[in-house]
């Protein structure tokens, strides 16, 4: 099976030849933010990194349609949600509400935390779950504050 960037690289070329201009930019762009994060960590490129950084890119992407939103502006908008579509292909299905709630169970369970002071502990014994690479950390974070008193 191929690795997720040999399918993102192959999909450019494939963009490419249908002369899909948007979708071939967007996986440009990120083919190149995935060859940066490798030089900068000067790691090989692997699934982890890929993943990360396609995380990274949705993140980005989120966080300026909601500016754009603001802004008044719904062509920027509907460029931004077209691109998180694309990039979102590569990214593996996250966990479910149910799973992400026994697991933060758990590791409150496992540190002892009492309070949201104790935030850290729980949020470092998820990281260190093999289910790490799914967490959506944001998310995490926001039932582990509603968690803990």
């Amino acid at each position: 099976m191929a690795s997720i960037y040999e399918t993102l690289r192959a999909d450019i070329v494939s963009a490419v030849k249908a002369r899909d201009s948007a979708t071939a930019t967007a996986l440009r762009t990120t083919d190149a933010a995935i060859q940066r994060a490798a030089m900068d960590q000067n790691k090989p490129i692997d699934d982890a990194l890929v993943i990360a950084t396609l995380r990274k890119a949705v993140k980005n992407l989120a966080d300026a349609k909601a500016e754009f939103a603001c802004g008044g502006r719904a062509d920027l908008v509907a460029a931004n949600e077209a691109e998180i579509r694309v990039l979102e292909k590569y990214l593996p299905a996250g966990l479910d509400a149910a799973k992400l709630e026994a697991l933060i169970a758990e590791a409150i369970q496992e540190t002892g935390a009492q309070s949201k002071k104790e935030m850290g502990k729980v949020i470092g014994a998820l990281k260190k779950r093999p289910e790490a690479g799914l967490i959506d950390f944001s998310a995490a974070s926001k039932i582990i504050q509603a968690k803990l008193p």
